[in-house]
């Protein structure tokens, strides 16, 4: 009886996740769009000082929960050479999000260069 409670139980609390990558150009603003998302939904985080963010060098994860839904960020380098990267993770994710600095006029062709070599986006 107590491992059909638990079984019950278990199924009533359990979070279904999804995963979803944050892609961009460096200095877009994906880990600041990450730690604004983190502070909104979940109680009681203290974003970074943006002044202190740096640029990523490889992946942030960040995670927050809504209900029974637990997201999964992957927020990725921007610098070019990690763009070739970026395919590996868009497989085993559910959402993607590609940030552009849209003040950032003088960079939208690179940003234009960056989506169109990626395999899944074109």
């Amino acid at each position: 009886m107590y491992a059909l409670g638990q079984g019950l139980w278990h199924h009533l609390t359990r979070k279904c996740d999804y995963f979803v990558v944050i892609v961009g150009l460096d200095n877009a603003g994906k880990t600041t769009f990450l730690e604004q998302t983190k502070m909104k939904f979940t109680r009681g985080y203290q974003m970074l000082n943006p002044l202190k963010i740096t640029s990523t060098v490889g992946l942030n994860i960040g995670k927050i929960e809504i209900g029974s839904v637990r997201l999964n960020f992957w927020d990725l380098g921007g610098q070019e050479e990690l763009h070739s990267l970026w395919h590996k993770y868009f497989e085993d994710s559910h959402a993607l999000i590609f940030i552009v600095d849209a003040c950032d006029v003088s960079r939208f062709s690179e940003v234009a260069t960056a989506f169109s070599f990626q395999p899944f986006l074109a």
